[in-house]
């Protein structure tokens, strides 16, 4: 800067903390709080996180669909939460945190959470409908079949493997060689997450695929080498992380496709577990250790899913996506989602009606310059007519378009649903309300998480000693700048 003005000061740190970035906070949220004013219902997600001072914190993320039919999502806070993680404290924490946002608790359809104890008790006492992670009650399920003595031992092996070589840039070298001379692919060895089970099987899947190499790199000087004396993949083990990664390899893709927020995720996850009893179906020339696994995740996620209320809300939003509709609706189940489609549209149709009576009472409600007119007694009965009327006529306009839609034929299911409901919003006004209410929730809690990944990149070791409301500032505009840069 003096090369090009000398006579420019450079704004200090604490302008910058103190001055140009709340200014650029309000701004923001004030946009947001605008854009928030028009949503009628809106989805949650939310998560706990401590960063690497140990600080926790609980994020909130909100999810609607515009009057266009655009999935939107905006973080609205990663807030200081210093106070006991129980469910009452989380509880308070979610309900102030709506509140501070001017968002009204009953308009929110559902918040998804991870399976945590503390989490669930809190969505209870607020009494509001939870949606489980899909993601977490996969891992959960993958988790369960792992529980075997061969995998362990395998698992195990795979892991010091895969330490041994990420500890020696000796190592790295041979294997680069190795790799080199038996034309494989020039790939690094990947390490597994505990928390993600994709990353477990990326671990096996990379290990297979090296494993002529690593072999190769081991078995030199094993007099000198203590490590690879015992532990090189036996055959036993390598069967036993082949079946391991052709079991669950079909599974790998169904967590990231659920995870997104820019799109429709939750009408796919009764198609999803519907798929998932075809892929995991137990055939003939499966080994024992491919059958335990595939019972198990199946049963694991049959009865986690089991839950009436949550049955409920994956029927209803799965009959508003118009690429499956009704197709993923057990027989039994079907009359029970047309009925509370039709109550659902018929409280629509009435609280139209009802926006419409306050001009009307208005009008009638003024007496005429001569003073009060008393009412006959045909009125009464003439008052009590047409109410009878409109009765038929609300359920008969409610029949029709409900079973218009049901017969029309379904979208190809790599279709946009949202698209299609904005092009035919027109033809099923009262449906689309409902799509908008319940396509915008999310089937994992992936956004929150996301949020604290922003944090941890932001939170670093070189800025360990940010303070909290910092934090939440440069996580919000991290979070939420761009997206609303066309609004502001």
């Amino acid at each position: 800067m003096k090369m090009l003005d000398k006579r420019y000061s450079v704004p200090s740190r604490n302008y910058f903390s103190r001055t140009a970035l709340p200014a650029m906070y309000y701004k923001t949220r004030t946009t947001v709080e605008t854009e928030l004013k028009d949503v009628q219902h809106f989805a949650t997600t939310t998560d706990l996180w401590s960063s690497r001072t140990m600080e926790p914190y609980m994020s909130l993320t909100v999810h609607f669909i515009t009057s266009d039919f655009t999935m939107k999502s905006r973080c609205l806070q990663t807030a200081f939460f210093p106070v006991d993680h129980t469910g009452d404290e989380i509880a308070v924490g979610l309900m102030e945190s709506l509140q501070s946002w001017s968002l009204d608790p009953k308009r929110m359809v559902c918040i998804t959470t991870d399976s945590g104890s503390n989490i669930i008790k809190a969505s209870d006492i607020n009494n509001w409908t939870r949606l489980q992670c899909f993601g977490h009650r996969l891992h959960l399920a993958i988790e369960n079949s792992m529980k075997d003595e061969r995998i362990s031992r395998a698992m195990g092996v795979c892991k010091k493997i895969v330490s041994c070589f990420s500890h020696s840039w000796k190592r790295k070298r041979e294997l680069a060689q190795a790799q080199k001379d038996l034309n494989l692919p020039d790939h690094k060895l990947k390490t597994e997450c505990q928390t993600r089970w994709g990353s477990r099987l990326a671990m096996v899947n990379r290990v297979l695929e090296q494993q002529e190499a690593i072999t190769r790199v081991l078995a030199r000087n094993t007099d000198r080498n203590k490590f690879a004396r015992g532990n090189i993949l036996t055959w036993q083990d390598i069967q036993v992380l082949e079946v391991i990664d052709k079991t669950l390899t079909p599974l790998a893709e169904f967590t990231d496709a659920l995870s997104g927020e820019q799109y429709v995720s939750v009408s796919s996850v009764k198609p999803v577990l519907h798929l998932f009893e075809s892929l995991m179906a137990v055939k003939e020339d499966d080994p024992a250790l491919a059958r335990s696994i595939k019972t198990t995740i199946l049963q694991y996620l049959q009865e986690k899913y089991s839950d009436p209320k949550t049955q409920a809300l994956l029927d209803i939003a799965t009959s508003l996506d118009p690429r499956f509709k009704l197709d993923y609706v057990s027989e039994d189940n079907k009359t029970t989602v047309k009925t509370r489609l039709k109550d659902e549209m018929t409280s629509i149709v009435t609280m139209e009606s009802l926006s419409l009576t306050p001009t009307t009472a208005s009008s009638s409600a003024t007496p005429p310059p001569g003073g009060k007119k008393r009412k006959t007694l045909g009125s009464f009965f003439k008052v009590g007519k047409g109410n009878e009327a409109a009765a038929p006529e609300v359920e008969q306009v409610v029949d029709m378009e409900l079973g218009a839609y049901l017969l029309s034929r379904n979208i190809d299911s790599e279709d946009d649903p949202l698209k299609w409901w904005n092009n035919n919003k027109g033809q099923y006004p009262r449906l689309s309300m409902l799509a908008r209410k319940y396509l915008c929730i999310t089937a994992t809690s992936s956004p929150s998480e996301r949020a604290f990944s922003t944090g941890g990149n932001i939170v670093t070791c070189q800025r360990s000693s940010l303070k909290p409301q910092n934090v939440d500032m440069l996580v919000f505009l991290a979070k939420n700048l761009s997206a609303v840069d066309g609004l502001c």
